[in-house]
């Protein structure tokens, strides 16, 4: 029997990798700043985010057997220490067992038709983006999961009976790729400036619009950030927004979307992006809500950040395109981001954009100040401290707050 042309993909991608460089060990430190890393306790070298995963389509039961066929395989691992260092494309390693997983429910998928079919697209592409995380830049598993992921959110976007439109926006002689999710086509809609953090994707946001957005009559224009995905192109730096503010300002260009009702949403560093571009463009929107942002404090507190695991700082290296890791130097260069250093959390002048600043109790990433300070910069800014145990788990309630706020600001 002929393979299915998802099964010749992935045969095609992924023949030459059957000793692929393994993701934790891709990101070079000198020998003084890996004598820094203190990683003691940890048993993955990957971030574990069961909870924001489950939330966004995946499977509970499946995530939980995806993560003990990686646990218990004794195949080489180039760290004994981490779980998920299994090394080459075959069964336990990360990318192989996420990608298995994701071609099976495309599979599934391209044995139904419409919504069905679509929502079953959707979470291969889902699976496919998790087989990349956190997305280091030269890990060649991660770019080839990167492909399947966007093309299993092209063949979701035919099948819903939603319009999703891949929107190219010309910038600096190349073009931003961005995802255009629209409930209906009957009249230009409000539409929300979706980005996540430096480690996911932007097909990963489906279903914060099939729930949230979609039913209050929302379109959605997801990117990703720079240096990942799409975006890889360009390396991440203090302009933050440069891309973002590219994508606002072609909005007059897209006929379905009311330019005059535009709010940004952003997850992680994705909130530290919309909060600077309610800054810079105060008056092409009407509210921003950043969720778990970075904005100041963990940004310039270098001894926090070595503190902090390899991923994450890994994550970090790669976005800013460093060839050789010195932590001193890396830990130093993040004050640049830092919203208060840059001028924008400063001064007497505040935004006139709607901003809802929200936070986890005792979130390293983004403390209760943060989120105060970047309310207390808008005319109409609130900060929100959430009890739940976890960012991700906090979810519902989260972005259950932000789309209220949106709607509200959204009448003005």
């Amino acid at each position: 029997m002929p393979q299915p042309e998802s099964e010749n993909l992935s045969v095609k991608l992924f023949k030459n990798h059957k000793q692929a460089l393994e993701t934790s060990g891709l990101v070079p430190y000198l020998p003084s700043s890996l004598e820094q890393l203190e990683q003691s306790g940890r048993t993955w070298y990957r971030e574990l985010r069961r909870p924001q995963w489950i939330w966004q389509g995946v499977d509970a039961i499946e995530l939980e057997s995806i993560l003990a066929r990686i646990a218990n395989s004794q195949k080489h691992r180039s760290r004994d220490e981490w779980l998920d260092t299994v090394s080459g494309y075959h069964s336990g390693n990360w990318a192989y067992e996420w990608i298995h997983a994701g071609m099976e429910h495309q599979k599934t998928a391209s044995e139904l038709d419409g919504d069905e079919a679509a929502e079953a697209y959707f979470k291969a592409s889902l699976y496919f983006s998790v087989a990349g995380y956190p997305h280091i830049k030269g890990d060649n598993l991660a770019i080839q999961s990167q492909v399947l992921a966007s093309q299993a959110y092209d063949m979701a976007a035919k099948q819903t009976s939603h319009r999703v439109e891949k929107i190219l926006v010309p910038y600096q002689g190349r073009k931003i790729t961005c995802y255009l999710h629209l409930p209906n086509t009957e009249k230009p809609l409000p539409v929300v400036i979706v980005s996540g953090g430096m480690d996911s994707l932007q097909t990963d946001m489906w279903r914060l619009y099939r729930d949230f957005l979609a039913p209050n009559n929302m379109a959605m224009l997801t990117l990703d950030m720079p240096s990942i995905g799409h975006s890889s192109h360009w390396p991440l730096s203090e302009d933050s927004s440069c891309l973002h503010q590219a994508v606002l300002n072609y909005l007059p260009n897209i006929p379905w979307v009311d330019r005059f009702h535009v709010a940004v949403m952003g997850f992680r560093f994705g909130g530290n992006v919309a909060l600077r571009l309610s800054f810079l463009e105060p008056s092409r929107l009407k509210a921003c809500v950043a969720l778990g942002a970075p904005v100041h404090q963990i940004l310039t507190n270098s001894a926090r950040l070595k503190t902090m695991p390899k991923m994450y700082l890994d994550v970090l290296a790669s976005r800013l395109a460093k060839q050789v890791v010195d932590i001193n130097s890396l830990t130093s260069q993040m004050q640049a981001w830092s919203l208060k250093n840059q001028g924008f959390l400063s001064g007497g002048r505040k935004t006139s954009v709607s901003v809802l600043a929200i936070g986890l109790k005792d979130d390293p990433v983004s403390p209760k100040s943060d989120n105060k300070l970047a309310a207390l910069f808008s005319k109409y800014g609130k900060g929100v401290e959430l009890n739940s145990k976890t960012l991700h788990s906090g979810y519902e309630e989260a972005l259950k707050q932000m789309i209220e706020w949106i709607k509200e600001e959204m009448k003005q």
